[in-house]
């Protein structure tokens, strides 16, 4: 497999990243960046060649679509000459398959796909759909790419902005959690680095425990709440401030966002 991945940005680096960890070689894999200091840092990093957009499509056989969606009309218009029979694999949020075979010649097969961060450490979630033209094939090559990341699932098109609000966005979420538990500890008078320790260990427990277990988190949580104690009265406070809706009404947000993106470029 010859693959260029066409747009340098941080999905793209954590991509790159973790295929060079995976089944890829630096000679399987070219990278297209506009960004003259941007590509100079990726090929001295990673070793790549950094080349033209019309090099990176002619030298490849899967093309890796990692532009911002407002970005997607430009590089379409640049790549659409030189597709000839090539699998076009898209992580750029909010973007149908609809939208970009309409940019490419007739029949160019497209996987759009939502990957997360944690690429940069093998440990993404990632959802793929098919497009009009995508077999099984491309489905399977596609999946071959980005399980080298993490986790793969296949979901209906329909459900993607739903993905991309949930797990796309999700590390965010997370982060933010953890960054506001932190400054609880220090109000609580422990060390930043102690406080910083203990949650994110917490955290990488708490989430080997939902994935081993496979108990719902209702029973997790509730194994820790024991009646009169600590914890109970930590989670009625977390109900009281409306933590529980902030969450609904934030991955609503991000939905909705990603159907904006995707309409904006129809």
């Amino acid at each position: 497999m010859r693959l260029a991945i066409l747009g340098g940005g941080k999905i793209g680096e954590a991509l790159l990243s973790g295929l060079l960890r995976g089944p890829l070689a630096v000679d399987q894999i070219v990278v297209s960046e506009h960004n003259p200091e941007r590509a100079g840092h990726l090929a001295q990093t990673y070793d790549v060649r950094a080349l033209s957009v019309e090099e990176a499509v002619r030298a490849s056989d899967v093309l890796l679509i990692a532009v911002k969606p407002q970005d997607i009309a430009t590089l379409l218009a640049e790549i659409a000459p030189h597709v000839e029979g090539q699998v076009v694999i898209s992580v750029a949020a909010g973007i149908t398959t609809k939208r970009i075979e309409a940019g490419l010649p007739p029949g160019t097969p497209v996987v759009r796909t939502m990957p997360n961060t944690p690429a940069l450490v093998d440990q993404a979630m990632t959802a793929i759909s098919a497009g009009t033209h995508a077999t099984e094939e491309h489905l399977a090559a596609a999946e071959s790419v980005l399980a080298s990341v993490g986790r793969v699932i296949r979901v209906p098109e329909s459900q993607l902005d739903a993905v991309t609000a949930l797990s796309g966005s999700g590390p965010a979420y997370f982060f933010f959690l953890v960054e506001a538990m932190i400054d609880a500890g220090i109000l609580l008078g422990l060390p930043r680095t102690v406080a910083a320790e203990l949650i994110v260990q917490t955290a990488l427990g708490s989430a080997t425990m939902l994935r081993d277990t496979g108990e719902h988190p209702v029973q997790l949580r509730e194994a820790v709440t024991s009646p009169g104690g600590t914890t109970i009265m930590a989670i009625r406070e977390l109900e009281r401030h409306g933590v529980r809706a902030a969450l609904l009404a934030a991955i609503e947000a991000a939905r909705d966002r990603s159907v904006e993106l995707g309409r904006a470029q129809d």
